[in-house]
C-alpha cells in the first residue's frame, strides 16, 4: 500500500477528488491510503499563522518553514506511517522545480510514503526546499494559485500505477512497449458522425495493420 499524505492550507478542495471514481474504489480496497492535513494545525501561536512578510520587501506573503517542518516531521513520525513506511519521500510543488514526468510517476510509485507540500500566496520559504523536501516538481510551465491541483494531479498519475486501481493489469500493458507508454487516438461507435470518419484500418480486423497505425500515430512518453 502507498500512503499520500497532502499538507494544505484549504482541506476541503480535496473533497470531491477523493470521494469520487477510482480513487475513492481503490482507497475502500486498501489499494492506497490518502490522508489530508490542515497546514494550520501545526502552527504554534493562538492566530494559527501560516505566513509572514518577505525578508528584503516585497509585495505578497510567504509561507512560514516551522509549520511546514512540523508538519512533515509528525507525519514521518505518526504510527499509521511508520507502520506503512519502507520509502518516505517528500515533494514540495513550486513553479522552479523539475518537469514532472511519466518516468517521475513510476519512480514514485515505488515508495511507501509520499508527502506532498502545497504552497500558497507567493511561495514557500526556501530553506523548505533546501532543508525538508526530497523534491521539487512542477506540472508546467505556468504558475497557479496553490500546490493542490499538481498534488491532484501526481496522485492520479502516480495511482493509476498501483496494481489494481484501475482494473485489469492489462490495461496498462497493452499500452506499454519497452520502457515507454504510448498514448494513440481512440475510436468507438458510430463509425460515422457528421462528415468525420473512423479510420478505415481500425475497422479492418487485421491486428497487424492496427498495430502499425497505432505506433505510427501514437506519442510515445518515457516511463
Amino acid at each position: 500500500m502507498i500512503r499520500f499524505d497532502i499538507i494544505t492550507i484549504f482541506p476541503n478542495l480535496f473533497d470531491g477528488f477523493l470521494n469520487e471514481s477510482l480513487l475513492a474504489k481503490a482507497q475502500k480496497k486498501k489499494l492506497l491510503k490518502i490522508e489530508i492535513h490542515n497546514l494550520r494545525d501545526f502552527t504554534a501561536d493562538k492566530h494559527k499563522k501560516v505566513d509572514d512578510k518577505l525578508f528584503g520587501g516585497g509585495l505578497g506573503m510567504v509561507m512560514k518553514v516551522e509549520p511546514i517542518y512540523r508538519a512533515v516531521q509528525a507525519l514521518k513520525k505518526s504510527p499509521a506511517s511508520l507502520k506503512l513506511r519502507r520509502t518516505s519521500k517528500t515533494i514540495l510543488f513550486t513553479p522552479r522545480g523539475k518537469k514532472f514526468t511519466q518516468k517521475m510517476a513510476y519512480e514514485f510509485s515505488k515508495f511507501d510514503q509520499l508527502i506532498f507540500i502545497c504552497g500558497r500566496y507567493e511561495g514557500v520559504d526556501e530553506r523548505v526546499a533546501k532543508n525538508i523536501a526530497d523534491y521539487k516538481i512542477s506540472i508546467g510551465d505556468y504558475v497557479l494559485m496553490g500546490g493542490e491541483i499538481p498534488a491532484m494531479a501526481v496522485i492520479e498519475i502516480v495511482s493509476r500505477l498501483i496494481p489494481g486501481v484501475i482494473g485489469k493489469p492489462e490495461f496498462l500493458k497493452e499500452r506499454s512497449i519497452r520502457k515507454a507508454f504510448v498514448e494513440y487516438p481512440q475510436y468507438t461507435r458510430p463509425e460515422m458522425f457528421k462528415d468525420w470518419k473512423v479510420p478505415k484500418v481500425l475497422l479492418s480486423g487485421d491486428h497487424k495493420k492496427i498495430e502499425e497505425w497505432r505506433k505510427k500515430h501514437g506519442k510515445v512518453i518515457e516511463k
